[in-house]
Order: structure tokens, then C-alpha cells, then sequence
């Protein structure tokens, strides 16, 4: 089955996993827009995309806020003309300290991101 004309959504796409998960569905013929913070991270994905690259479009974002996740849904309809896969992949972790010393802001960044984001 083609996947050719087929488009994602990766979240957290400027590095790691996300990124190799980027990378694999352009290998697999998917048109994907590329979420995450860093711009610049963004771009770097889609220049080691080589020439699947092409069908790659860089959308910033932040998960945490909702006006920035229904731009790239938007974004992704008007560039795509549709979506058939999302891969929620954004997240952040908390400072490495005891759960007790984390204040409340770096609990909620996390949370944030990791719960709320994907929603």
C-alpha cells in the first residue's frame, strides 16, 4: 500500500525520536509538518530529509498552547489538504530533583506538555 499523498503530523520533530519518526515517514512517500519549539531544529530535520524533504513543512509550535496547536492543524489542512496520521510525540521533563523540592512551575511545565499537550 502507498503511502504516497498520505500526510502526518510529528510533534517534538526537531529531535530524537521525533525526528527519526520524521524522517521515516518521508521515507515512506508521507507528506509531514514538522511541529516543535525550535524552528531551527525544524529545518535541520528537513535538510537530513534529503530530497523527501520536499514534502516537509515546518510549523513551530508549542503544545502547551492552544491557539499554536489549532495553527498547525490549520496549516497542515491548508498546505496537505488533509491528515491522516498524528504522532504525538512533544514532551519535557522535569528537572532532576526530588519530586518534593519541584515547585509548582516546573511541575506544571511537564503536565503541560506531557499530559495536556497531546489533548
Amino acid at each position: 500500500m502507498s503511502n504516497l499523498g498520505k500526510a502526518a503530523i510529528v510533534t517534538g520533530a526537531g529531535s530524537g525520536i521525533g525526528r527519526q519518526t520524521a524522517l521515516a515517514l518521508l521515507r515512506e512517500g508521507y507528506a509531514v509538518a514538522l511541529a516543535g519549539r525550535r524552528e531551527e531544529q525544524l529545518h535541520a530535520t528537513i535538510d537530513q530529509a534529503g530530497p523527501a524533504g520536499a514534502r516537509a513543512l515546518a510549523v513551530p509550535t508549542d503544545v502547551t498552547d492552544p491557539a499554536s496547536v489549532r495553527a498547525l492543524f490549520a496549516k497542515t489542512r491548508e498546505t496537505f489538504g488533509r491528515l491522516d496520521l498524528l504522532f504525538n510525540n512533544a514532551g519535557t521533563g522535569s528537572p532532576p530533583i526530588p519530586l518534593e523540592d519541584l515547585s509548582y512551575e516546573q511541575w506544571k511545565t511537564v503536565v503541560d506538555a506531557n499530559l495536556t499537550g497531546v489533548f
